[in-house]
């Protein structure tokens, strides 16, 4: 019987999830991931929701509750999931459920099953990424509740930034601080990781060169990757460093932290309040974290908000150009990146001096490949699969610990 995997990326008002099962390929030979389904449970206001597509993006359930319930919402959006999934696929042989969980701290490199001591240590790291690690935890206790026959995989965001060069994980602070593990982790890993698999299969020249991928979304941020290994990032010791974002405000003087603090008063909860929730592109626009909402509408403030988010996009792609030497491909990816002509445009535009060439037309349309035939650096737009990498990576750990 072939084998299936769940999937779970839990925020702090959702859970995203899907259903793999392993299947041959075509050849006979090697094992594909087939998604069986893809869904979303999500608490908004009083109204508790779940949504599932097929894998060819047909919805095949629906569901909303606006009933009060006491059972906290992982918990009981996670029992929801399990009798959805025993209903719709009761013959799957789900072997594990996958995690997305957004910061590995110094010890957790690749994928692990879920123990105790893992769940202890993880706890460390809320300060790390408060926005995140305490909905992953939340969902993988609440998986643990509801499935507890099987293994929980955590799958780490930080991972696929282990492999940065000492310059690119430091910060010019003492080293005692860089020992007790303050540097730079990077994030969005599951999804570079993705990008370079799918550009191997449609551009192995290219995925084995120079290229720098943007993953812009709620979440935003860019990766310098050499040989399909990340050399640097623009996220550092927090998911709050880099580029600007929904609502977090992305590269800061700490000087302003300590003005906030001495001269506003403002205390730590305060500040990471107003960092993480309240800037970015909410907080310069005054209107929305949204930038399909920014995009549409007619405000001075929306508007210079998507400037300065263009702006940060390009500085950012000058300095990892360098820190590569050179660039052979671009990629974006992530809501803003795969859906937002007029953002990839601003970002492109006047970057002949790197060797793009954008051909409006094909961006337009949004199309894989957006640059023209003359350009010299390639440009692509690829759908990234976060899920997808945490199915592959929870089967491939269990495989190894089977032969173990």
């Amino acid at each position: 019987m072939s084998r299936c995997v769940m999937t779970l990326n839990a925020g702090s008002s959702s859970i995203k999830f899907a259903l793999f099962e392993e299947v041959l390929a075509q050849e006979g030979k090697a094992k594909e991931l087939q998604p069986l389904a893809i869904g979303l449970a999500e608490m908004v206001g009083e109204e508790r929701r779940i949504a599932v597509h097929d894998g060819a993006g047909a919805k095949i359930y629906e569901v909303k509750r606006t009933e009060q319930v006491e059972a906290p919402f992982h918990a009981e959006a996670l029992r929801r999931i399990l009798a959805w999934r025993q209903s719709a696929f009761p013959d799957a042989n789900v072997v594990a459920a996958g995690h997305r969980v957004v910061h590995g701290g110094v010890d957790y490199s690749a994928p692990v099953v879920v123990t105790d001591e893992v769940l202890k240590y993880l706890h460390t790291l809320i300060p790390l990424a408060p926005l995140h690690e305490p909905y992953n935890i939340a969902g993988i206790l609440g998986a643990r509740e509801a499935w507890p026959h099987l293994e929980q995989v955590a799958c780490f965001d930080t991972a696929f930034h282990r492999t940065h060069p000492f310059v690119n994980d430091v910060f010019a602070l003492p080293r005692r601080f860089y020992d007790e593990g303050v540097r730079r982790y990077g994030f969005h890993g599951l999804s570079y990781e993705y990008i370079v698999r799918r550009l191997r299969e449609i551009a192995p020249y290219h995925a084995a060169g120079r290229v720098v991928v943007a993953h812009l979304g709620n979440g935003a941020s860019m990766c310098a990757i050499r040989d399909g290994l990340s050399v640097a990032s623009s996220m550092g010791f927090t998911a709050l460093d880099g580029l600007p974002m929904g609502t977090r405000c992305g590269q800061l003087d700490p000087g302003v932290v300590l003005y906030l603090m001495q001269e506003k008063k403002m205390s730590a909860a305060e500040i990471t309040d107003l960092l993480y929730r309240e800037s970015g592109l909410k907080g310069l626009s005054g209107l929305s974290h949204d930038m399909r909402e920014l995009e549409a509408s007619d405000s001075v403030d929306a508007q210079q908000a998507i400037e300065y988010f263009v702006f940060r996009i390009r500085r950012e792609l000058g300095g990892l150009a360098a820190v590569l030497e050179g660039i052979d491909a671009i990629v974006f990816c992530g809501g803003i990146g795969e859906h937002s002509r007029h953002v990839r445009e601003r970002v492109l535009e006047g970057m002949e001096w790197i060797g793009v060439e954008l051909d409006r037309n094909a961006n337009s349309a949004n199309a894989e490949v957006i640059s023209s035939e003359r350009s010299r650096t390639r440009v692509f737009v690829i759908p990234t699969n976060e899920e997808g990498m945490i199915a592959r990576h929870t089967l491939a750990l269990l495989d190894r610990m089977a032969a173990a």
